[in-house]
């Protein structure tokens, strides 16, 4: 017999502040570990703390090698009295978000350290993707596939298929991302993207072509969460948090993936809030590939099921345009810093809401819905996540 689900909580008093990035590099022979230390030392030299006032971090890295984030502790010198380690890719940010908010809110913790980071060496990507799903090493890998392109060629046939969505309605995102990241110091895409260069890049895994991939690098994004008289105190602009959730494994029936654990939650996650998809300013999503943006589209309700070609044809995406959404460029435009891309969006978002996003900047920004989307196994990505943050000040 299913029990009924407890009334959730409000985050109170919780806030975000400090959003820092570390700057991208295509290549690095830095260690994972080298990432987060950096994004550490610019979270404490942004707030004004000390190391020893950290007494609660979260870490997502793939590339840590043998090291879990109790190993980051002993390099970093640190003993929190609360850690936790978040290996969940694009839901990362906001999964780790969670976490922190309600050990703080509990008193488990009293500053928590949100950071994430990857190297990219010359074989960090292949040695990854090579263990990085024992589906895929017993179901795909004998028969010669291997690594994303495949999975989400399949996403995007289905979708495109069933849904009526065309390559040009998935170009159209892309260019406004890489529109938005020619405004961002931190992207590495620097060069304009026309519809025209989209459309005749050359195929990966049809129907994907080469700028719907990500491209892997290196870098790392971090956040603090606190009480908000703390962040007071410490004269730091910050972004309240009003509803959250996220959701594994979900919809397991469907054949192919063309809906995520969003869909499951969105009611209660916007009721939770007191707010509507209409009341959302501007939206980070994980974007390794168009398909999964449109997904997230409609499963959080800006458009129905199967209308996200219509959703795209009638918005710009820019940041000055109708629907600003993936400020920073995403990671299509800015780069997938492995665990760190599940950061890009959050971080971005908390730069919106206290006014420090710069060229990015979007006009009266007040409400921001960030979205997340990870774990790619053989055919499909099982982790869900999504916030609605608001501005503190």
């Amino acid at each position: 017999m299913a029990l009924p689900q407890q009334a959730r909580l409000g985050y109170d008093d919780v806030v975000l502040v400090a959003p820092v990035t570390i700057p991208y590099e295509r290549h690095s022979e830095q260690t994972a570990h080298w990432w987060l230390g950096a994004a550490l030392g610019q979270l404490l030299a942004q707030s004004g703390l000390k190391k020893a006032d950290v007494d609660g971090v979260c870490v997502s890295s793939f590339t840590l090698g043998s090291d879990t984030a109790v190993g980051v502790m002993q390099h970093f010198q640190m003993s929190p009295r609360w850690l936790d380690h978040i290996p969940m890719g694009g839901a990362s940010g906001v999964v780790a978000m969670r976490r922190a908010a309600r050990a703080v809110q509990c008193g488990d913790a009293s500053i928590v350290a949100c950071i994430a980071g990857d190297t990219n060496q010359r074989e960090s990507f292949k040695n990854t993707v090579s263990g990085f799903s024992r589906f895929s090493q017993d179901a795909v890998y004998p028969y010669g596939a291997g690594g994303p392109n495949a999975s989400f060629a399949l996403l995007t046939d289905y979708y495109m298929r069933h849904y009526g969505a065309t390559r040009e309605d998935f170009g159209k995102l892309c260019v406004a991302q890489r529109d938005n990241a020619l405004r961002n110091p931190h992207a590495l895409m620097k060069k304009p993207l026309t519809l025209e260069q989209y459309m005749e890049a050359r195929v990966i895994a049809d129907p994907i072509h080469l700028f719907d991939c990500v491209m892997p690098c290196a870098g790392a994004e971090g956040y603090l969460v606190m009480r908000r008289e703390q962040a007071e105190a410490l004269g730091l602009s910050y972004v309240r948090i009003r509803s959250t959730i996220e959701r594994h494994n979900a919809f397991p029936e469907d054949a192919v993936q063309h809906r995520g654990g969003w869909a499951m939650d969105k009611d209660a996650f916007y009721e939770h809030a007191g707010l509507s998809p209409a009341d959302v300013g501007f939206m980070e999503t994980y974007d390794d590939y168009p398909v999964i943006n449109v997904l997230q589209f409609e499963d959080l309700g800006f458009c129905a099921k199967g209308e996200g070609p219509e959703f795209i044809r009638k918005n710009s995406f820019t940041v000055d345009g109708s629907f600003p959404f993936n400020t920073s460029g995403g990671q299509l435009s800015v780069g997938q810093a492995g665990a760190a891309g599940g950061y890009l969006g959050l971080v971005q978002a908390l730069r919106q809401l206290t006014d420090t996003a710069g060229d990015t900047q979007v006009a009266n920004a007040r409400i921001g819905l960030v979205s997340g989307f990870g774990m790619i196994n053989y055919d499909r990505g099982i982790c869900t996540a999504a916030a609605l943050l608001e501005r503190g000040q």
